[in-house]
């Protein structure tokens, strides 16, 4: 794969995703004269002893302390160091890597002042793979994730520690093995590097991309749901949608109606079953709601991926030279603290769901009889899959907690001068923990549905056809758990159904297949216009 190409305006969800994983990365060299001018200006407030915040003045409170020229170098090593206070457990490399990143990304936009060397040696980290150890707990999310950048600033000028190549080093020893150099930092170039939402804009990238995998295949999930209990596809005609116009709930519908296509497991009409209880009829009403939140976060996360969040800003004429320093609060990581604290009760619910399927799966009195209790023939003696619903309700439950908003938190800092904070950081890490659990309880629904269907294919025949897409995540289900006719240690299956779930391979192998949908069958319903 050819390496990304940054320049600060084109950096997506998709493209973290990519580059946390490994893809490399250059700087686009049309890049370079807005970002050489913007240092020229910090060059010359310093020669000039203009007043500039946290170029020649203390930073926060401090704000009104002058800064003499000959020490603002000290100034910015000093704030790197000071700031460095994170506690906790460790950040993924995945996630330092999309803080790298997208920290590159903001500092290509010209408007921070920092010199390419900067730049570029963000980038050359990345792509040797020298990833600093950021612990994952200290940002107030206010004037941006300080603690956690100021962890990664110090490798860059050969302190703190990094992992290369399976070791744990200090930053010097990390960078020279991979044979690079640290930086000495410059006049607001520490600065720089701190002020911004790195860390919760970069997690939170990843995190979009795996809800939206995980909304997708919880689609799935419900709809061979529906096939195990016999339920009925009604009420995901398209006629229902189209009268009550939410976009996603169309989008949602229609997909199930793909998933669905061709199942011979599903209900005819029945007067005395004219109806389906709620988490089976009202997917598209809740799912697509859910869509709608992820859909929201990745609209802010794009836009802030490319977005200046420094303090100060300059701003530089680049046919005159002449330039401007404003003062002001783009570091605040409100609109993307809300939008995980969105995010994260919209999969809070789609957890709840899922783990109401997976109750009637498992109880005979609330499936009328449809399924054994348990999804075991030897009740009593054997409790078959009582327990895996327990474990999906603990992560439901655990889920509500998590789901309170942090951004409803604010707590004043630096001596009440930064009054008010956005607890941003700690939301990206709610979602991250909540999704965490939906995939797991995604998986146990995925579980049990395929074991409701054998039981049903016992009664309908073998031959009995599943849904174009439905029979796809079952097939792969069964790759992995077979069939189980004994109590077994479950959770060893569950992580292996898990696996499907965060790695995308049932949404991804689901969406091949329904790419040969019949066009005449598409016609009756709506396209999909989910994110991808």
């Amino acid at each position: 794969m050819m390496p990304l190409t940054i320049s600060g305006r084109e950096l997506n969800v998709d493209d973290v995703v990519a580059v946390a994983n490994g893809r490399l990365v250059q700087l686009d060299p049309a890049a370079l004269p807005a970002i050489q001018r913007a240092r020229a200006a910090v060059a010359q407030f310093v020669a000039k002893g203009r007043v500039v915040y946290g170029i020649t003045t203390g930073f926060g409170r401090f704000k009104d302390k002058i800064i003499s020229p000959a020490e603002v170098k000290q100034l910015q090593v000093n704030l790197v160091r000071s700031h460095a206070v994170g506690v906790g457990p460790l950040l993924p490399v995945e996630v330092v890597r999309a803080m790298m990143l997208v920290r590159a990304n903001t500092l290509a936009l010209g408007h921070s002042g920092v010199r390419v060397e900067v730049i570029q040696l963000l980038l050359d980290m990345l792509n040797a793979g020298v990833h600093p150890r950021i612990p994952a707990q200290g940002s107030l999310g206010a004037s941006g994730d300080l603690a956690p950048l100021a962890h990664l600033a110090l490798v860059l000028i050969g302190e703190g520690e990094a992992a290369y190549q399976g070791e744990l080093l200090d930053g010097r020893t990390a960078l020279h093995r991979a044979g690079l150099q640290p930086l000495e930092l410059e006049a607001k170039e520490g600065l720089a590097l701190l002020n911004g939402t790195a860390l919760m804009v970069g997690y939170g990238a990843l995190l979009v991309r795996r809800a939206i995998n995980l909304v997708l295949t919880a689609d799935t999930a419900a709809a061979l749901s529906l096939e195990a209990l016999c339920g009925t596809d009604r009420a995901y005609d398209a006629r229902i949608h189209a009268v009550r116009p939410h976009p996603r709930q169309m989008d949602c519908a229609a997909y199930l109606r793909r998933n669905l296509h061709g199942s011979q497991f599903l209900r005819g009409d029945d007067p005395f079953n004219v109806q389906d209880p709620y988490t089976l009829r009202c997917v598209p009403q809740v799912h697509g709601a859910v869509r709608d939140a992820i859909a929201y976060a990745k609209w802010v996360m794009d836009i802030e991926l490319n977005a200046v969040n420094d303090n100060p800003i300059i701003f530089c004429d680049a046919e005159t030279d002449a330039a401007e320093v404003i003062s002001a609060g783009n570091f605040h990581g409100e609109p993307v603290a809300i939008a995980a604290d969105y995010m994260a009760l919209a999969l809070t619910e789609l957890g709840n769901m899922s783990e109401r399927r997976c109750a009637r799966l498992v109880d005979a009195d609330s499936n009328g009889g449809i399924l054994p209790m348990f999804l075991t023939q030897h009740g009593g003696l054997e409790s078959g899959f009582m327990m895996a619903q327990y474990t999906a309700a603990a992560l439901a439950s655990e889920n509500k907690v998590l789901a309170h908003p942090a951004s409803a938190d604010s707590i004043p800092s630096s001596a009440n001068v930064e009054d008010h904070v956005s607890m941003g950081a700690t939301a990206v890490r709610q979602v991250a923990q909540i999704i965490d659990h939906v995939e797991t309880i995604v998986a146990i629904e995925l579980l049990l549905a395929a074991q409701g269907v054998d039981f049903r294919r016992q009664v309908l025949g073998a031959e009995t056809k599943l849904g174009m897409g439905t029979a796809v995540a079952y097939a792969l289900i069964r790759e992995k758990v077979p069939f189980l006719e004994h109590d077994v240690a479950l959770a060893p299956l569950i992580e292996q159904v898990r696996q499907l779930v965060a790695h995308g391979t049932i949404k991804e192998a689901v969406e091949t297949a329904l790419a040969s949908y019949p066009e005449s069958v598409q016609k009756r319903g709506t396209p999909p216009q989910t994110n991808r």
